[in-house]
Parts: C-alpha cells; sequence; structure tokens
C-alpha cells in the first residue's frame, strides 16, 4: 500500500501545471531560455530563427566588378555628352545651344564621377584615365588633363586620342614646345589626329592673336614659326 501511495503522488506532481516539458520545474513555468536566446521561444510562441537574431554583413563587391559596372556607365553618359556636343557645335538656335551647354556640363560632371569610380577600385585602366583627361580637357582644367594623360600614355604610349588630346591640354596652359612635340609625334603615325591637333593650334594663334590673354607676344610668334613650319612640311608631303 505505501508503494501505491508514492507512486500516485509521483504522478499528480508530475500532472501539476507548474511541472510541464516547458516549464522543467522553473517557477511560474518559465524557461531559462528567454525570448532573446537564438533558438529560443518568443512572448508569442514563435521560435526565433538564427536569421533574424545574427547581423548579415554584406557582400563585399570585388574591384574588378565594381570598375567594371562603373566604366560601363561612364561609357554611357559619355556617348550622351558627345551628342550634346554636337548639338552645341551645330546649333544655330541661342536657346537651345544655352540649354544644350547646360545638360553637357552636367553629363561632364556625372562621368567625371563615374570615371573616378573606376579608378579608385581598379587605377591601371588606361581608358578611364584617358576618359577622365578627356573630361578635365572640356572643363578646362588643363593642368588636371595633362596628369590624367600621363597616367593613360604611361599605360599605354602609342594611345593616339591621349596624345592628341594632351597636345591640346598642353595649348591650354602656353607649353607650346610640347604642343609641337605632340605633332611630330602623330604626324608621322596617327595623321588625322595631327591635323586636329594643328586646327586647335590655328585657333589658339588667331584667339591669342585677338587677345593675348597674358601670354607674352613672343611665345605667340614662337608659335607662329611652329605653325608655318608644319605647314611646310605638310606641303613637302
Amino acid at each position: 500500500m505505501r508503494g501505491i501511495f508514492i507512486c500516485c503522488f509521483v504522478l499528480l506532481v508530475a500532472a501539476a501545471p507548474g511541472a510541464q516539458a516547458g516549464g522543467q520545474g522553473y517557477p511560474g513555468g518559465q524557461s531559462p531560455v528567454g525570448p532573446g536566446s537564438v533558438g529560443g521561444v518568443t512572448g508569442n510562441g514563435s521560435r526565433n530563427s538564427p536569421q533574424n537574431e545574427i547581423p548579415t554583413t554584406p557582400i563585399e563587391v570585388k574591384p574588378e566588378k565594381a570598375a567594371a559596372k562603373a566604366y560601363a556607365a561612364g561609357n554611357k553618359t559619355m556617348a550622351k555628352a558627345h551628342e550634346l556636343e554636337g548639338i552645341v557645335a551645330s546649333s544655330t538656335d541661342p536657346e537651345k545651344k544655352a540649354k544644350a551647354m547646360s545638360k553637357l556640363d552636367d553629363a561632364y560632371g556625372k562621368a567625371l564621377d563615374q570615371f573616378t569610380e573606376v579608378l579608385r577600385n581598379k587605377n591601371d585602366m588606361y581608358d578611364a584615365w584617358n576618359q577622365v583627361g578627356y573630361v578635365h580637357l572640356r572643363l578646362g582644367a588643363y593642368r588636371e588633363s595633362v596628369d590624367d594623360y600621363n597616367h593613360a600614355l604611361a599605360l599605354k604610349p602609342d594611345l593616339a586620342e591621349a596624345i592628341e588630346h594632351r597636345g591640346q591640354a598642353y595649348l591650354g596652359i602656353d607649353r607650346l614646345d610640347e604642343a609641337k612635340a605632340a605633332y611630330m609625334d602623330l604626324f608621322f603615325h596617327a595623321r588625322d589626329a595631327a591635323d586636329r591637333l594643328m586646327a586647335s593650334m590655328q585657333e589658339w594663334l588667331q584667339s591669342h592673336r585677338a587677345n593675348a590673354n597674358g601670354v607674352r607676344v613672343a611665345d605667340i610668334d614662337r608659335l607662329q614659326r611652329i605653325y608655318l613650319r608644319i605647314l611646310d612640311l605638310l606641303l613637302g608631303n
């Protein structure tokens, strides 16, 4: 009889509300695994997911992929810029021309940001240096343009476009001997680019003959002599 009584008592205790499997005998039936524990039970009875508990780290984008994405975006912006350049050059409507110039400045600024992002991730892309140099040239930042083209040509010395535009940037800062050297370099292997640079030299002469803008008359005369020697060279060929 004593054994039967003890068994009945144990069964009654096990069936008590505070002794269910979730409470394990803790006061009020609460488990030490609180709502904030990974894999624990929330106040509404749902189980926490470890993904909700552990902060996730953003996936790092590889520099090569980031550079390629920025370069594609920059090329798209430059295509729009070249389209606007055509409108500015050909439009006879002052209002339309002014509007295109405003949009062109915005496009140059956007492209500069995009190609700078390319070089931030991969600074050995000569194409990106070439594009940054062109934007700086068109914005009138001639010294920056020369520096950009120096980077591009260090990576690809025979890039005719960079030689031509660096020659134009040299003219912008009145470095006439360097502009002449650029022309002579192009004359022997990229005649079209050489012709465009010569046209820029002619424009420089005309604008400085009309307004020296701080340039010495002797320097203007010197470029005039250079220009005439170039013409002699062309006539001799």
